[in-house]
């Protein structure tokens, strides 16, 4: 193989190696599987890697046992952000709240979403799926995703946070 080949090899392995894919865990209630296979189907569509720690049933469950495991994926970095959802979102934000190093962040608009990316480095989003639509799940998931945390200002708020 002379070098003219050998360079075309290398070029078209690093055309065609895609970037790691990141991984989102997400954990949810009864009141949030409808919500959850669609965000789910969504992320996977995005290329984003799902760890799935929700139930998949409509039967009633103790929102806890789906939400912890999500906290401790994120606090690990095994994913690098969590969604949660629940009823009205805040029993599975103050479940994932126990953790350290855990920020979550009850949101049911996009102005909120961003703001907790923004100041509070916020990791985990908790949905109320009773109050948001899947559309504006969606909305709020892509803000989620792409904001970045401002620090400044803000990352002494955080690090007293974590505290």
């Amino acid at each position: 193989v002379d070098r003219r080949q050998r360079q075309m090899c290398i070029r078209d392995r690093i055309l065609t190696t895609k970037p790691p894919l990141m991984n989102v865990s997400i954990g949810n209630d009864h009141a949030g599987t409808k919500h959850k296979l669609t965000i789910v189907d969504y992320l996977k569509e995005k290329g984003f890697n799902i760890i799935n720690h929700g139930t998949d049933s409509e039967e009633s469950v103790d929102y806890p046992d789906f939400i912890h495991p999500v906290s401790i994926d994120v606090k690990n970095n095994t994913s690098k952000l969590g969604i949660i959802i629940c009823g009205s979102g805040n029993g599975a934000s103050m479940s994932a709240n126990k953790h350290k190093g855990i920020r979550s962040a009850l949101c049911w608009n996009n102005e909120i979403c961003k703001l907790a990316r923004e100041h509070n480095d916020a990791n985990i989003l908790s949905l109320p799926a009773r109050y948001v639509t899947i559309k504006e799940a969606f909305e709020m998931i892509e803000t989620f995703i792409q904001t970045p945390f401002e620090g400044g200002r803000h990352q002494i708020r955080v690090e007293k946070i974590n505290k």
